[in-house]
C-alpha cells in the first residue's frame, strides 16, 4: 500500500496527489492519499493509525510538510521506503509566516494555524534516519523552503536534485517510474 501526505493547507484531492492517485491505480497498486487534519498531532496519530491498519508492506510519498511527516513515520518497521518531495525540514520555523488564518488550497476555507502547532512539530523532528529507506526529490528553485536544509539533512540518501523547478516540485511525473522502482528494490 502506498500512502500519499499532502503539504500545509494541502488535501488529498491536490494535483500531486491526484497525479500519484491515477498512475498507481492504473497499475493496480494499492493507494490512498487522506486529507488530513491542520493539527499536527492529529495528522500523525492518524497517519500511525492508518499504516498500522495494513498487514502488508506501507510505503510513503510527501510532500513539503507531509514530507516531515514522511521522515518521522518512514523510522516504523511496517514502513519500508519512503519518498519525500521538497520536505519541510524544519516547519516549525518555517510554518511561522502562516500563524493566523491559514487557507485550505482544496476549497478556500480557511483555518486557525497557531503558536501552539509549531511546538507541537518540534515533537516529530526525526534525529535518526534510515537513509537506505529514504528518497528524496529536490527542485532548488523552490520558493518556500531552503533546499539546502534537505540536502544537509538527507545527505547519504538516494537523491534526485534538479536546478529551477518550484515548491510543488514541476514535472514530477517524470519521476514516477523511478519512484516505482525504488519501491521495488
Amino acid at each position: 500500500m502506498i500512502i500519499y501526505i499532502h503539504g500545509f493547507g494541502g488535501s488529498g484531492e491536490g494535483n500531486k496527489a491526484r497525479a500519484f492517485r491515477e498512475h498507481f491505480r492504473a497499475k493496480g497498486v494499492g493507494f490512498i492519499a487522506p486529507t488530513l487534519s491542520y493539527n499536527p498531532e492529529l495528522a500523525i496519530k492518524t497517519l500511525d493509525e492508518l499504516i498500522d491498519s495494513y498487514k502488508e508492506d506501507v510505503f510513503l510519498i510527501g510532500a513539503s510538510l507531509g514530507g516531515f511527516y514522511t521522515l518521522y513515520l518512514s523510522q516504523k518497521k511496517s514502513v519500508k521506503k519512503a519518498v519525500v518531495i521538497n520536505p519541510s525540514i524544519t516547519p516549525w520555523n518555517t510554518l511561522q509566516r502562516a500563524v493566523g488564518y491559514a487557507p485550505n488550497f482544496y476549497d478556500e476555507s480557511c483555518y486557525k494555524w497557531c503558536e501552539t502547532h509549531l511546538e507541537i512539530l518540534k515533537n516529530y523532528e526525526t534525529k535518526e534516519l534510515q537513509r537506505e529507506k529514504l528518497f528524496l526529490l529536490l527542485q532548488k528553485g523552490d520558493e518556500l523552503l531552503n533546499p539546502q536544509d534537505a540536502l544537509i539533512k538527507l545527505e547519504g540518501c538516494k537523491m534526485v536534485v534538479e536546478e529551477g523547478g518550484n515548491h510543488g516540485f514541476e514535472g514530477i511525473e517524470r519521476h514516477f517510474e523511478e519512484i516505482e522502482k525504488f519501491f521495488e528494490n
